[in-house]
């Protein structure tokens, strides 16, 4: 069997009320190449792993909780040339992935970070999510002399031989400002804008508590105490 062109990678986590969705929209947008769906799910008590696989997909299972661990055990076992990341929660478009490949295969980047934040629409996000997402913006770009216009987004579409290059510690939400780093000091990377659609099913991100520890992350990285303690490496 050919290996696919694109593995695209689905963090979960009890989201049955969205995947099916999120699967049908993968399946509609990449049905003219060939590609590969990894729901990585840690420890669902519903029933997305059951959808996700009549809908397609191979899932992995991943008793270690975080959101950067499944992504990086999805990376493990991805087969696909490219790699594209996607939310389980319908916010992220799943149809601007095969105008994202395009870019890749013309070999104008090597990373392509999804901005949610340059044309996003009222309402979508809250007050709250939109200050700490500027916070963070900021703090990344100073200390790292980027100039990121979201830090924080969870869609990426990438070349999958980049990643050895990569020097990814983070096994938590960290892990999305983490990977845009080091590709931006790394290899050609890039900010495209794509539409963010409101959530479906339950909101598991802690706003506060999650804004301090990236934000900590972001310092301890800059000033070279990231290490292995905030999780295995990449």
């Amino acid at each position: 069997m050919t290996d696919p062109i694109v593995s695209v990678i689905i963090p979960t986590m009890n989201e049955e009320a969205a995947i099916g969705k999120v699967m049908d929209e993968i399946n509609s947008a990449l049905k003219d190449m060939a590609f590969e769906v990894l729901v990585v799910d840690t420890n669902s008590k519903d029933r997305t792993r059951e959808i996700a696989k009549s809908k397609g997909a191979r899932v992995i299972e991943e008793p270690r909780r975080g959101y950067g661990r499944a992504y990086k055990t999805g990376f493990a076992q991805a087969l696909g040339k490219y790699i594209a990341t996607l939310d389980a929660d319908c916010t992220y478009p799943a149809s601007d992935i095969p105008k994202f490949i395009d870019i890749l295969e013309k070999g104008e980047t090597d990373f392509i970070s999804g901005d949610r934040l340059s044309a996003m629409e009222k309402g979508v996000m809250s007050g709250k999510h939109r200050l700490g997402n500027w916070a963070l913006k900021v703090a990344m770009n100073l200390l790292f002399r980027m100039k990121s216009a979201d830090s924080q987004t969870g869609m990426w579409v990438f070349r999958r031989d980049i990643l050895p290059k990569l020097n990814i510690v983070s096994d938590r939400m960290a892990m999305s400002e983490e990977i845009k780093v080091e590709a931006s000091q790394k290899c050609r990377y890039r900010e495209i804008p794509i539409k963010y659609s409101p959530r479906v099913g339950e909101v598991k991100l802690n706003t506060w508590r999650d804004g301090k520890d990236n934000m900590m992350f972001l310092f301890s990285k800059r000033f070279g105490k990231a290490s292995k303690a905030e999780g295995e490496k990449f």
